[in-house]
């Protein structure tokens, strides 16, 4: 498609300054999605609602991009005089960043820019101290990362970006689109920002509090002791399971098993379970036409009331929202999990 922005009409309102900054590193899907998203944003009489500056430490020396690098055509004044900035995720989140770098941001964000991240660029405002005292999440690989290594930052797994305001993180690169059409929602209204996801072609709005969508793995092998209970939970989800019951499959007491729960899983057993069934009825929701009410039951969770509501608790989707947006996946392995 065309990326040719229209040219403001005499009288018209400028557009305004969105800095996106490419750090050593910068993953490049990353650095397109605010560049393209508020580049292709334009208000109701055709004029471009933002103009978009790439910037780095130092304009004249090649960024590292991977399979290629890139030359940004502004410095970090870039980042103080724009009203929102981005930091788009970097390869290596625990790559110290360059202190100009940090004091640009840090001078952004005191001078009263928006100030957001996609992806592991929430690392890079944490390292600026911008997260403190804040929400914030990122990619699902780094949550338990960013919350050891910045404790002061309150971290939200489970969603797809969250909004402090004047401070901003998504998780993936593809909830970094669902941010930038948020913020476009926020300064120029639903129809404009409707009108960029169609350029886009995405679905207009993804709420900020939905559940990253994400291919869950077997759980990592717990120990010894748990790792033949969990597989066995694993092949009998549609069972009637109480903690007694698990417990007595594990030889131990309740509390034991519990505890054991706690330090090997990080959850309790019913929470677990809980879990196991949601990404259970995600693959048969994927994989299989089964009506709502039969993967109610092949999951264990009884009434398909109680299976919506607690599905869209975890996921924070409905499941026939779920099974529509990951449709074409689906027909794809279709009969996998039947």
């Amino acid at each position: 498609m065309s990326t040719t922005r229209s040219a403001v009409p005499d009288g018209a309102t400028p557009p305004v300054a969105v800095a996106v900054l490419a750090l050593p590193g910068v993953v490049p899907f990353d650095l397109s999605i605010p560049c393209d998203a508020f580049g292709w944003t334009a208000r109701a009489d055709g004029s471009p609602a933002y103009r978009v500056e790439v910037c780095a430490v130092d304009p004249a020396t090649p960024v590292d991009a991977g399979a290629f690098a890139l030359c940004a055509p502004h410095g970090l004044d870039a980042l103080r005089r724009a009203a929102t900035v981005v930091v788009p995720g970097v390869r290596d989140p625990l790559a110290p960043v360059p202190v100009p770098a940090l004091d640009a941001l840090r001078d952004a964000a005191a001078g009263g820019a928006r100030v957001a991240s996609v992806c592991s660029g929430a690392f890079v405002l944490a390292q600026a101290g911008l997260l403190d005292g804040r929400r914030a999440t990122t990619h699902w690989k780094g949550v338990a990362e960013l919350a050891r290594r910045f404790p002061r930052v309150t971290v939200d797994p489970d969603v797809l970006y969250v909004d402090e305001g004047a401070i901003l993180t998504s998780a993936g690169a593809a909830a970094g689109m669902d941010l930038c059409l948020h913020l476009v929602r926020r300064d120029h209204g639903p129809a404009v920002a409707a009108a960029t996801a169609r350029a886009a072609v995405m679905a207009p709005e993804r709420a900020g509090g939905q559940s990253q969508f994400v291919d869950h793995e077997p759980p990592p092998d717990p120990g010894a002791s748990l790792a033949p209970l969990l597989a066995w939970i694993e092949r009998h989800l549609a069972d009637d399971l109480a903690v007694e019951d698990l417990a007595a499959r594990a030889h131990v007491s309740p509390r034991t098993l519990t505890r054991r729960f706690r330090e090997q899983t990080g959850t309790t057993p019913l929470q677990w379970l809980l879990r196991a069934r949601v990404r259970r009825a995600q693959q048969l929701l994927e994989a299989t036409d089964e009506p709502i009410a039969g993967v109610a039951r092949r999951t264990g969770f009884g009434s398909g009331a109680s299976f919506r509501q607690r599905f869209a608790r975890v996921v924070g989707v409905s499941p026939q929202r779920y099974r529509e947006a990951f449709r074409a996946r689906g027909d794809d392995a279709r009969g996998v999990a039947a």
